[in-house]
C-alpha cells in the first residue's frame, strides 16, 4: 500500500516537473524520479519490517540498539561508500550530470547512461563502459549542457593568402548553415577568429560554430572540415603536411 502511494506521488512529481520544465530538463526529472523511487522502496521496507515485528510481539528496542552499534562499526569500514552516496546526492541536487549528457569525470569521458547515488555509468566512444563512484568525482566537465562550440583549426601554407583563406572559411560556414540537412544543428554563423599561431610548417587559422543541440558539435566539425578541405583544393590554397629533406654528402674527388 505504502509503495503504491509512493509510486503515485513520484508519478505526480514527474508529470508536474515535466510540464514546468523544458525539453532539456526531462532527463533530469527522470533521473531524480528513479532515485526517489529506489530510496522510497528502501524506506518502506524498513518501516514495514518494523511494523511487522511489532505486531508479532517482538521488541525492536534490542534490535535498534544492536543496529546502532553495528552501524558505527560499519560506518568506519564503509567511509568510501558513505562518501559516494553523499557526493551523489549533491551531484543530483546541483544538476551537474544527467542521462544523455557527454561528460568527463575522474579522468573518464563518455555518454552518461545512468546516474545513481552510488555511481555514474559512462560509455565511451569505443563502447567501453565505465562505472565512476561518485566519491571520486571532484570536477565535472559537461560537454553538452545548453550549447557548445564546434572549434575549427586548419593550417595553411606560409605562401597562401591569409585573408582569402579566412574568407573561404566564412563561405563554407554560410553554405553549411544554408544546407537543410545541417541548418537545425547550427545556432549561429561561423565565428572566424583569425590566425591562432605560427607553427613550424603552417599558419594555423581558427574559428568556431555555435551548435545546438550541443551533442552535435563533433559531427558539425567533421562536416565543416571536409567541406573546407574541398574548398581549399578548388581554390589552390595549400594545406601543408610535413616534408622531410635528406641531404647526402657528395663523394670527394679521388
Amino acid at each position: 500500500m505504502l509503495q503504491a502511494i509512493a509510486a503515485r506521488l513520484i508519478r505526480v512529481f514527474r508529470s508536474y516537473m515535466a510540464r514546468r520544465s523544458g525539453a532539456d530538463e526531462v532527463s533530469r526529472v527522470e533521473t531524480l524520479a528513479r532515485v526517489f523511487r529506489n530510496a522510497a522502496a528502501v524506506l518502506i521496507v524498513i518501516v514495514a519490517g518494523t511494523l511487522v515485528l511489532g505486531e508479532l510481539g517482538i521488541s525492536i528496542a534490542p534490535i535498534l540498539a544492536t543496529a546502532g552499534v553495528a552501524g558505527v562499526a560499519i560506518g568506519f569500514g564503509a567511509q568510501s561508500l558513505i562518501k559516494d552516496y553523499f557526493n551523489g546526492f549533491f551531484v543530483l541536487l546541483d544538476d551537474q550530470v544527467r542521462e544523455g549528457d557527454v561528460v568527463e569525470v575522474a579522468g573518464k569521458a563518455g555518454l552518461v547512461e545512468e546516474v545513481t547515488l552510488r555511481y555514474v555509468r559512462l560509455r565511451d566512444f569505443e563502447g567501453h563502459v565505465h562505472f565512476v563512484p561518485n566519491g571520486e568525482i571532484k570536477v565535472v566537465t559537461n560537454r553538452t549542457r545548453g550549447y557548445a562550440h564546434a572549434v575549427i583549426e586548419v593550417g595553411i601554407a606560409y605562401e597562401a593568402d591569409i585573408d582569402r583563406a579566412l574568407a573561404v572559411m566564412r563561405e563554407v560556414g554560410q553554405a553549411l548553415r544554408s544546407d537543410p540537412a545541417w541548418a537545425a544543428k547550427l545556432a549561429a554563423e561561423i565565428e572566424v577568429l583569425g590566425v591562432e599561431r605560427l607553427a613550424d610548417s603552417a599558419v594555423i587559422l581558427r574559428g568556431r560554430i555555435r551548435v545546438a543541440p550541443p551533442i552535435e558539435q563533433w559531427s558539425v566539425r567533421r562536416e565543416f572540415l571536409k567541406r573546407l578541405k574541398n574548398a581549399y583544393d578548388e581554390r589552390g590554397i595549400e594545406i601543408p603536411f610535413p616534408h622531410l629533406t635528406i641531404n647526402t654528402p657528395k663523394a670527394s674527388a679521388a
